[in-house]
């Protein structure tokens, strides 16, 4: 399985709210990060939660993201970043 993005492209998280087992925090969906590392396919989780076989594999991404563009009125650093983990079924590009 090939990654379908590259280290440094600007992605979006998928503003979605599906009930049940999601492993991408609340708190980041809907919001643009930069992939800084591709760790790998992995089985999804999401489907292993319910006895599911996971298959096919996903690639997972380390996704770094500006803090304060993740909470309003955050007060910290400007230069503060958050970095989730997020699999590839959750993004999509954010390129102009």
């Amino acid at each position: 399985m090939t990654a379908r993005f590259e280290i440094g492209a600007r992605v979006a998280v998928r503003a979605a709210y599906p009930p049940g087992h999601v492993r991408t925090p609340f708190f980041v969906r809907g919001k643009t990060g930069v992939v800084t590392e591709i760790l790998g396919p992995y089985r999804n989780p999401e489907a292993l939660a319910y006895g599911r076989s996971g298959d096919p594999a996903l690639p997972l991404y380390r996704i770094l993201f500006r803090t304060a563009e993740l909470w309003d009125g955050y007060e910290g650093s400007s230069g503060d970043t958050t970095v989730v983990d997020i699999y590839e079924n959750w993004l999509s590009s954010a390129e102009a």
